[in-house]
């Protein structure tokens, strides 16, 4: 024998509700869980200015200080805190702007940018290499622990 009808349609619209609410909850913890990450993990201009201004200096590259008002007018309207490049005389010319840190202009040819994608690389290298290891360091510590727990081979007499 069935249940009633009327029965049967609350099952159906409560079902439905638990349903579309599941639907809803997942995808908004997902991008709350995204977006404080994003926020945590994210490095200040400070941090960032001072993470690239070593690598442009021994690759080469020349710190042109704003120490006139008509500079200091000119670094306030070039990108901040990137590598970006011109062309002078049908060669590139890279430069970097510096308003937080040294209120300087870094400036170089092709070789010192080379030279200075080789130094990005080989530290971004090492920074994963150290994660590899720390996180390989985590993995034994924590079965070292899970060997902790588990109980000695039971010996009979």
């Amino acid at each position: 024998m069935s249940p009633p009808r009327l029965i049967r349609g609350r099952r159906r619209i409560f079902s439905g509700v638990r349903r579309s609410a599941g639907r809803f909850v997942a995808p908004c913890a997902i991008a709350i869980v995204v977006l404080f990450a994003g926020c945590f993990l994210r490095e200040t201009p400070q941090q960032r200015a001072e993470r690239i201004e070593p690598m442009l200096a021994a690759a080469g590259f020349q710190p042109l200080a704003a120490d006139t008002p008509d500079r200091i007018a000119e670094t306030q309207r070039l990108t901040p805190l990137k590598v970006r490049y011109y062309f002078d005389n049908g060669k590139p010319r890279y430069w970097f702007n510096d308003p937080v840190n040294c209120h300087c202009v870094y400036v170089g040819g092709e070789k010192s940018y080379q030279k200075y994608e080789q130094i990005r690389l080989s530290q971004r290298a090492a920074q994963q290499e150290a994660q590899a290891a720390e996180m390989n360091e985590d993995a034994a510590q924590q079965e070292q622990m899970n060997m902790m727990m588990w109980p000695g081979p039971i010996m009979m007499y």
